[in-house]
């Protein structure tokens, strides 16, 4: 059963939102017993995600009030078969700390064939937030069966 390592800074926004969307799609998909999982790079343990993360996740059907934050550590990325981090920013400092995730780390986006940094709504409107929404939304679907091939290549 493989398993998928999301990243953001804090671990409060973006993460926990790519988190839900993928298990959802995994899911329905036919991968439910895949293991998804978010961290962040700056993050304090055992905060709760946004209130604005909780609600635009209610819209999508999706509960994430249950989340807290998480920092990354060395043994969450070895046992992560694929690690999606949010920007360029965060791929970076992961290798750098952690070389040895290289070739199992890239950003979202990537998986689509679209290198862009997706934006940390935090201290935003709502709308912001339902944009960034949108935009892992879309990165997820758009990349999704390379999502599927890199973490089976790491995972099985």
């Amino acid at each position: 059963m493989p398993t998928i390592l999301v990243i953001c800074t804090a671990n409060q926004c973006r993460s926990p939102m790519a988190e839900a969307l993928l298990r959802k799609y995994l899911a329905d998909a036919g991968y439910p017993d895949w293991c998804v999982e978010s961290a962040g790079t700056h993050a304090y343990d055992g905060v709760p995600a946004t209130g604005k993360s909780v609600q635009v996740m209610r819209e999508y059907g999706l509960d994430i009030s249950h989340h807290r934050s998480r920092e990354v550590t060395a043994e969450m990325l070895a046992r992560a078969d694929l690690v999606l981090t949010m920007t360029q920013g965060h791929k970076e400092a992961l290798l750098v700390e952690f070389p040895e995730a290289r070739g199992k780390t890239f950003m979202l986006s990537e998986m689509s064939g679209l290198p862009l940094d997706i934006a940390d709504p935090v201290g935003q409107s709502l709308e912001r937030y339902r944009e960034t929404a949108r935009d892992i939304d879309l990165f997820i679907r758009q990349g999704f069966d390379n999502i599927i091939t890199h973490a089976k290549d790491h995972g099985v």
